[in-house]
This record gives C-alpha cells, structure tokens and sequence, in this order.
C-alpha cells in the first residue's frame, strides 16, 4: 500500500516536472544567446585543447616522436577545418544583437544612479538601487543611508 502510493506520488512529481515549461508558460529561446557557441566554435575550441594536450604529453615524455607527430597532424588538420567552419558560419549568419548603449544613455544612468545614492536609495555597501523610502537593501540586507 505504502509502496503504491509513493509509486504515484513519484509518477505525478514526474508527469508535473515534464508539464513545468507548459503550466507556467516559459518557452525555449529560438535565437543564440551572446554566451552560446556555435557547433563550429565547439569544434575549433576542442580540436585547440586537444592539441594543447598533445604538446603537453610529448614535452612531458609521454608520447614518443612518431606518436606526436602523428597526432598533431590530425589534430592540427581538424583545428584549420574547425576554423574555416567557423568563419563559414560567421559569413552566413547575421552578427548578433547586442545592446550597445550611446553614451547619451550611459550618461544618463550614471545620473540616475548618482540621484539614489544621494538621495539615500542606493545601497552605500553593493551599490543596489533600491525603490524610494527602503530603509534596508534588498540585495545584502544593510541598512540604506536617510536623505
């Protein structure tokens, strides 16, 4: 009886895990984020570690000079394939879009910023900008300076 009922419990925590993403609506972004990497830049990061790898092991004596030599010209075939995906990719997608402030825009933060502080809403310790009449930071806790 127990074990049945712990069998459901555990189905249901399953089913509801899987239903999440639905329920609450969040999807899976369609473009590439600024942090992610291509399937090309993987290769060409992997195919430089692997022959940074190899240099290490034959400075270090582990591989003899037909192995290293062998190995770095796979790897080092693989690294120039990598790269020219890579820049085969480059040339074909658009760049990406990144926010780049005018400095119109940063001027204006910076003023902003420096209104809280004197105004006593921005945290003296980690700098938070915290809603009008805060007396405590909602990021560390400290107390917020009064006007």
């Amino acid at each position: 009886m127990i074990l049945t009922v712990g069998a459901v419990l555990f189905a249901c925590a399953v089913v509801l895990y899987v239903l999440q993403p639905l329920l609450t609506g969040t999807e899976a972004p369609l473009g590439r984020g600024w942090d992610e990497i291509t399937e090309a830049e993987a290769r060409t990061a992997a195919a430089l570690k692997a022959l940074r790898d190899v240099e290490y092991d034959y400075h270090t004596g582990k591989l003899d000079d037909r192995d290293y030599e062998s190995l770095r010209g796979e790897l080092t075939a693989e690294a120039v394939a990598a790269l020219r995906d890579e820049e085969a990719d480059a040339g074909d997608r658009p760049a990406l879009q990144t926010a780049t402030p005018d400095t119109e825009s940063i001027e204006r933060e910076i003023l902003r910023v420096r209104e809280q502080f004197r105004a006593g809403t921005a945290c003296g310790e980690c700098g938070h900008r915290n809603p009008d009449g805060s007396r405590f930071c909602a990021a560390c806790g400290r107390r917020v300076r009064a006007a």
